[in-house]
C-alpha cells in the first residue's frame, strides 16, 4: 500500500486484508459512499468473507454513509 493513498483510505484496505481469507482487495471513495470489492482466497466462502470485511470496517463507517461490498471476479 502507497504512502500517498489518503488515511481513511489505507486505514480501510488495512482492515480489509486483515480479514482472514482476502486475497485481494480494492476500495472506492467517493462523497457520501464507500465500495469494497473483495478477491476470495480458495477456501474462504464467499458470503462469509463479506460479512466478516464489512463487520471488520464497521467502526469507518460516518453517518448518513452509504457502503457497498462485493466480490472482484478479476484474476
Amino acid at each position: 500500500m502507497s504512502d500517498a493513498l489518503p488515511p481513511r483510505l489505507r486505514r480501510t484496505l488495512e482492515l480489509v486484508y486483515g480479514v482472514d481469507g482476502v486475497a485481494g482487495a480494492k476500495v472506492w471513495l467517493w462523497e457520501g459512499g464507500v465500495a469494497v470489492g473483495v478477491k476470495a482466497s480458495p477456501a474462504a466462502a464467499a458470503d462469509e468473507l463479506l460479512r466478516r470485511v464489512e463487520s471488520a470496517v464497521a467502526g469507518l463507517r460516518e453517518p448518513g454513509e452509504k457502503w457497498e461490498f462485493g466480490l472482484l471476479d478479476e484474476p
